[in-house]
């Protein structure tokens, strides 16, 4: 029989979660890597640094993901609930890999702005869990759905040769459209177009501070 974790217990787990989010090379994939064994093409000094900003938001994403999915599965109500977010963390981290991954490949680095957006995303998904795991679903889905449009963008901005960034997002494309859709299946409350407006707002910031930094 399963022994029931104590809050303590979760939240040793979530800390240590953390720190395995945020600390390079500290995880594994589960899958191998899209882009493994497509052909490698030197991109030139701009385009690498332009795939590099767009790999580096991406990571920052994933990173964003886990802590939203782990304060959700902290506070959600219901235990299928919570294993269904620490389920969705889980796959998550294999898109963390992989844009980590890439970035060493672009020789760049992770965002050095990762720790305050792993904070602030935890706090969002707790707060989402403790009002109803409706709310917390329905915000599972219209973040995936945001995210989504990033990725369609960065895919369309990637040079035609960049093979292995394009394998990589055209999967993360595809696992965040399940994500979304099952978090709706699941119960989740559908947002109004405002709620998701200011969304999209609000991940501007990140989006252009990660860009570089």
């Amino acid at each position: 029989m399963q022994r029931q974790l104590s809050l303590l217990d979760r939240l040793i787990l979530q800390a240590d979660q953390a720190l395995r989010t945020l600390n390079p090379k500290s995880q594994q994939a589960l899958r191998a890597n899209p882009s493994k064994g497509l052909d490698t093409v030197e991109l030139s000094e701009q385009d690498r640094r332009h795939v590099a900003g767009l790999m580096r938001i991406n990571h920052t994403g994933e990173v964003c993901a886990q802590a939203l999915y782990q304060g959700q599965a902290l506070t959600a109500k219901l235990d299928d609930i919570r294993q269904a977010m620490e389920q969705a963390a889980e796959e998550e981290i294999d898109h963390l890999v992989w844009c980590e991954q890439r970035l060493n490949e672009l020789d760049s680095h992770t965002s050095f702005l990762n720790p305050a957006f792993y904070a602030i995303s935890f706090v969002i998904g707790a707060t989402a869990g403790l009002i109803s795991d409706r709310i917390s679903l329905g915000f599972v889905a219209a973040t995936e759905e945001r995210v989504c449009d990033h990725l369609r963008d960065h895919l369309a901005q990637l040079p035609v040769e960049d093979l292995g960034s394009q394998a990589i997002l055209e999967t993360m494309l595809d696992d965040e459209q399940k994500h979304g859709t099952m978090a709706l299946e699941a119960g989740g409350m559908p947002f109004p177009g405002i709620v998701k407006a200011a969304m999209s707002q609000s991940a501007t910031l990140m989006t252009k501070t990660t860009y570089y930094l």
